[in-house]
């Protein structure tokens, strides 16, 4: 097995050192984060750091780059409108969504840059990826900044979701596989996670129940 020292690690070409951090904590959520500024440009950009922070109540967080040279029009369009759109990537939208990631000048909308669908719902003030098969609606709450980095931390709240009901199964478990939601594999490998198995909530007094993963 090939040791890696931090010393190693440190010494590395840049991008080679971004390619391995990146891939080795393992698969992450492939997401079209949705905005519309406070002078009407909208925003789409790809993020691969959506976590669940938690169902009740019901949140989600993501991280956002160093501002500035381009970065952040994302985090300044949900914090002065306070809200954001969140769009599953599915393999038609693997390449314009890796696109996104690119700088534009904040007059410019990657929707149309790019030639991504938009879906306009009445009643919320931030745009939606049309062909993206799950779509959540959330506000801002509050963002931290990360010190040892520059991050930041963005914390969001979950008002809304729309998806096509047959991935939604009766206990409220959604079938990302069947909707085919992309994950990414380090900055750049897109591909689709197959489940194989699910099992009942854990405790110390019962044994593990297989539960279905499909309707």
């Amino acid at each position: 097995m090939k040791h890696l020292s931090s010393t190693a690690i440190q010494e590395m070409d840049r991008f080679y050192r971004g390619n391995l951090i990146n891939s080795i904590t393992g698969f992450k959520s492939a997401s079209l984060l949705a905005t519309r500024s406070k002078y009407g440009v909208d925003n789409v950009a790809v993020f691969s750091s959506v976590t669940h922070l938690g169902s009740n109540p019901a949140m989600f967080s993501f991280i956002q780059r160093p501002l500035g040279y381009g970065a952040g029009h994302t985090y300044e369009n949900l914090k002065s409108t306070g809200q954001i759109t969140l769009n599953h990537i599915n393999s038609n939208l693997i390449k314009k969504a890796h696109q996104s990631s690119a700088k534009y000048a904040p007059d410019q909308s990657e929707f149309e840059l790019l030639a991504i669908e938009k879906q306009e719902r009445d009643g919320f003030h931030a745009p939606f990826v049309k062909e993206a098969r799950i779509q959540v609606v959330a506000s801002y709450v509050n963002d931290y900044l990360i010190q040892e980095n520059n991050c930041r931390l963005v914390i969001c709240k979950i008002t809304d979701v729309f998806l096509n009901e047959d991935h939604l199964l009766e206990d409220g478990f959604v079938n990302l596989s069947e909707a085919g939601s992309a994950v990414i594999n380090g900055l750049d490998g897109y591909g689709t996670a197959t489940i194989q198995e699910r099992w009942s909530y854990a405790t110390a007094e019962k044994e593990l129940q297989s539960l279905p993963t499909t309707k």
